[in-house]
């Protein structure tokens, strides 16, 4: 049975009460003073405590959508191995190239739960999807958000823009579905015309579960940062019809997200034009969950520190959104100090709630907001084959 079944949550939950009530019923045989009733007090004990964890964990992790399978969890669904990128053709590049862009694995529509909605308008699908890096020789799980005018003839040609759409450490896609609701969130924008149609790619920012990549090219590691700002590019624009200039592409995220929203956009403005973190911090984590990312370099540690590319490096020509609550949240000062510290053409817009913890209930009042405002930043794709058929959001 699968991590996330419903079968295995409520088996393990069962199994927990029926050694409970076992260890209640068979203590007294086990009162002896002896070697053996004392290891079947132990044992008996250890059982149930260890059901009872599990069955905890297991109903955490279904509400919560931490880790979507075992591979997830035990990190055995791709290998850690340094990843090498050549600029030339090297033996594999060939086989590599073939597997690489999207496959898509389910489609299911998406409601668009509106009051006042005429009956059978839809909100648009999502899918289901595995994006393969050409350069990176990664492999990562994501939903594709489509738009109710991607499949309308009258936008047949047209291009759309993208918000990468991420999740925190540790989190899945499902969370930005199940609990963040962001296509439900888009799609009734879009009908209301408060946002222009958008494509989103929702993900985890790691590669390698469980370690917490950063999206940062590690040093001997998983090469997240180029494939978030390289092979997502080239694999949606091969798979849809997506625009490819920075200007058209845009990332938001929570938490770790945020920081990986926030980092992507400023160190590769020519992939990402905006950014919107929530609750994000401001310079890459270094713990045991990380390891080490930078391979002891001072420098590259410093790269990705965003105060630090604030005070010594040109600020690039991004918008960037940052959310915070004024009360109840560790990050509102050093969200202050980074908007202080943006420098033209860096422009930065701030959103703090008067309150609120580092929670969905807090990001998910944040969220509407922050998406609309995306959208007013994000250019829509024209060229001589893709002709502007009206994208952009009504004034």
């Amino acid at each position: 049975m699968g991590l996330t079944s419903q079968k295995l949550q409520i088996l393990v939950a069962f199994l927990a009460v029926l050694c409970f009530v076992a260890t209640v019923w068979v203590w007294p045989r086990l009162s002896k003073r002896n070697w053996r009733a004392l290891l079947g007090r132990v044992g008996m004990l250890l059982a149930s405590q260890v059901l009872s964890l599990g069955a905890i964990g297991l109903a955490a992790n279904n509400w919560g959508a931490f880790y979507s399978s075992w591979d997830d969890l035990l990190g055995t669904g791709q290998t850690n191995a340094p990843v090498s990128i050549n600029d030339g053709v090297h033996p594999s590049a060939a086989a590599t190239t073939k597997v690489a862009g999207v496959q898509v694995l389910d489609t299911k529509p998406v409601a668009l739960m509106l009051p006042g909605a005429p009956t059978g308008v839809g909100g648009g699908s999502v899918q289901k999807v595995t994006i393969k890096g050409s350069g990176t020789g990664l492999d990562e799980p994501a939903y594709v958000y489509l738009p109710p005018q991607y499949g309308e003839p009258a936008y047949a040609r047209a291009k759309f823009p993208v918000v990468l759409v991420f999740t925190g450490y540790p989190g899945t896609p499902e969370n930005l579905i199940t609990r963040m609701k962001y296509p439900t969130v888009v799609a009734q924008a879009i009908y209301q015309k408060q946002m222009q149609p958008t494509i989103l790619v929702m993900m985890r920012p790691s590669v390698a579960m469980p370690r917490d990549n950063e999206c940062v090219d590690a040093v001997n590691g998983p090469q997240a940062e180029t494939f978030y700002t390289k092979d997502l590019h080239e694999a949606m624009a091969a798979r849809y019809r997506v625009g490819t200039a920075g200007v058209n592409w845009g990332v938001i995220g929570d938490s770790t997200g945020g920081y990986c929203a926030l980092k992507l956009s400023m160190r590769h403005p020519e992939a990402f034009g905006a950014a919107a973190s929530l609750s994000g911090y401001y310079k890459a984590a270094v713990d045991s969950t990380t390891g080490d990312l930078f391979g002891g370099s001072k420098q590259l540690q410093n790269e990705n520190d965003l105060m630090w590319r604030l005070k010594n490096l040109p600020s690039p020509a991004v918008s960037v959104l940052v959310a915070s609550s004024k009360k109840g949240e560790p990050d509102y000062k050093p969200t202050l100090d980074f908007a202080a510290a943006a420098k033209d053409p860096m422009h930065v817009s701030t959103l703090f709630l008067p309150s609120g913890g580092h929670n969905f209930t807090t990001w998910n009042q944040e969220t509407p907001a922050a998406l609309r405002w995306m959208s007013t930043k994000l250019e829509t794709p024209t060229d001589s084959a893709s002709p502007n058929l009206g994208l952009k959001v009504d004034s």
